[in-house]
C-alpha cells in the first residue's frame, strides 16, 4: 500500500472533499441529509445502479418489522394510508421520496474498492477513480452479503440450498419439503409467510431459541415501545422481553425450541442478533404444522443429518443464517473490524488514531434501522459540523 513518499503525483491534485458517504441505503442517506443540513458539503457514492437495490431484490411478501412511525425518514412520513408494517414496495417508494425531496446528490455505479489514510485526509479509490475526502461515512450496511454455512456434505445434496434472502414468492414453496436453518429474525420471517403455504412438510433446524416478540399485542404494535425499551439497562431490557416472549407464547421448549442462550437486548449488543418478530410462526408450531428439530450435522445426497442423528429429506433448505458486512476488502487492513466484519466503532464513535473514519447502520438496533440511523446520521454530522458535544449511541 502506498505510503505518503510513493504516492502518485496526481493524487495530490486533486480536490480534498469535506465527506463522502459510501452506500445510499436508510443510513447512507439520513447521514447524508444530516451533514448537508449542518452546511457540510457531502458526496454520496452507491455502487447500484438505482436506489434500494437491496429491497428490490427481495421477496414481495416482505414488510417491516417496525412500525411505519418509527420507520420513517427524517422529516417525511409515509403517505396516509400506509400499514402500521410498511411493505417492500412502499419502503422502496419512501427512499426515492426521501433522496428527491432533499435533493441528495447519489452518484450511482460508482463502487468503492479500499480507502486508505493519508494523515490528515483519505483517499477513496472506486470503480470511477480516486477520490479524496477529510471524511469518510461507510454506510454499506450490516446484511451486505448473504452468509451461508459450508455444511459437510452439502455439494453432494440432491436438492436445493439457498439463502433467506433468495426467498421469492411464498407459494412457490407450495407441495414441497421444506428446512429453515435459524431461529433467528430471518429465520422466523421465512417462517411466517411458509405458515400461511400448504408445504408437503416444513421443519425448523434451531441450534438456538430467539428471542422473540410479537408483532402486536391486542391492538398495540409491540415495536412503538422500542424507544423506551431502548433507554433501559441491558438487564432489565432483557428481562421484559423475555417476560413478554413467555406471556405472549408460553413455554416454546416443549416445542423443541431450544433456549436463548442470552437475553435479546444483550444479544443485540454481544453478537448483533436482531430480535425476530412472530406473525403466524408460533401458531403453525404448536400446531405440528412447523416441526422443530436439532442443528444440522451434515448433509447426504438425499437428506440431512440432525446432531442427534435423526434424517429428515427436504425438497429445498432454506438458510436464514444471516449476513456479513463484507468491509475486510475495503477496510481488513485497518484494524476497525471485530472476528464477524462488524466495525468496532459506530454512529459519533470513531478511532482516534484514524481520525474522519465514521460507520453507521452496521448493528442491530431495537428501535430498529430507520429509527437507529437518524440517531447515529446526526450524532455523526455534530462531530464532523466540529460540535463540541460528541455523541455515539450505538443501541
Amino acid at each position: 500500500m502506498a505510503d505518503t513518499a510513493t504516492r502518485p503525483m496526481v493524487e495530490q491534485l486533486v480536490t480534498v472533499e469535506p465527506a463522502i458517504v459510501i452506500g445510499a441505503g436508510a443510513a447512507g442517506l439520513t447521514v447524508a441529509h444530516a451533514l448537508i443540513k449542518a452546511g457540510v458539503p457531502t458526496a454520496i457514492l452507491e455502487k447500484e445502479s438505482r436506489l434500494a437495490e437491496p429491497w428490490h431484490r427481495r421477496h414481495q411478501q416482505l414488510r417491516l418489522n417496525t412500525h411505519r412511525d418509527l420507520s420513517a425518514l427524517p422529516g417525511l412520513a409515509y403517505p396516509r394510508g400506509t400499514p402500521a408494517f410498511p411493505p417492500r414496495d412502499v419502503v422502496i417508494r419512501h427512499m426515492n421520496d426521501f433522496r428527491e425531496a432533499n435533493r441528495l446528490p447519489v452518484e450511482f455505479g460508482v463502487a468503492v474498492e479500499a480507502i486508505v489514510f493519508r494523515g490528515d485526509h483519505w483517499a477513496v479509490r472506486t470503480s470511477a477513480g480516486s477520490r479524496l475526502a477529510r471524511h469518510v461515512v461507510i454506510a454499506t450496511g450490516r446484511d451486505r452479503e448473504p452468509f451461508t454455512p459450508q455444511w459437510k456434505g452439502m455439494q453432494a445434496f440432491s436438492g436445493r440450498i439457498i439463502h433467506s434472502a433468495d426467498f421469492g414468492d411464498a407459494t412457490a414453496y407450495a407441495g414441497k419439503r421444506v428446512l429453515v436453518v435459524g431461529a433467528g429474525n430471518s429465520g422466523f420471517d421465512t417462517l411466517n409467510h411458509l405458515a400461511g403455504v400448504d408445504t408437503a412438510a416444513l421443519w425448523l433446524s434451531a441450534r438456538n431459541g430467539p428471542a422473540l416478540l410479537p408483532k402486536r399485542i391486542g391492538k398495540i404494535a409491540v415495536h412503538r415501545l422500542s424507544p423506551f425499551m431502548a433507554r433501559l439497562p441491558l438487564r432489565v431490557a432483557d428481562a421484559a422481553i423475555a417476560a413478554t416472549q413467555r406471556l405472549v407464547f408460553g413455554d416454546l421448549t416443549k416445542f423443541g425450541m431450544p433456549p436463548a442462550p442470552s437475553g435479546g437486548a444483550s444479544r443485540l449488543t454481544s453478537d448483533y442478533t436482531a430480535i425476530a418478530a412472530d406473525d403466524g410462526a408460533v401458531d403453525a408450531i404448536k400446531s405440528g404444522k412447523i416441526v422443530v428439530v436439532p442443528a444440522i450435522r451434515e448433509f447426504t445426497r438425499d437428506g440431512v443429518v440432525l446432531a442427534n442423528g435423526s434424517l429428515v429429506d427436504p425438497d429445498i433448505v432454506i438458510a436464514a443464517t444471516g449476513y456479513r458486512t463484507g468491509l475486510e476488502r475495503m477496510v481488513g487492513n485497518l484494524g476497525v473490524l471485530d472476528g464477524k466484519g462488524v466495525p468496532l466503532f459506530n454512529g459519533g464513535q470513531a478511532d482516534p488514531k484514524l481520525p474522519g473514519l465514521w460507520f453507521t447502520g452496521m448493528r442491530p438496533s431495537i428501535r430498529g434501522c430507520f429509527a437507529n440511523a437518524a440517531i447515529l446520521g446526526k450524532a455523526i454530522a455534530r462531530r464532523i459540523a466540529g460540535s463540541s458535544r460528541p455523541s455515539g449511541a450505538s443501541r
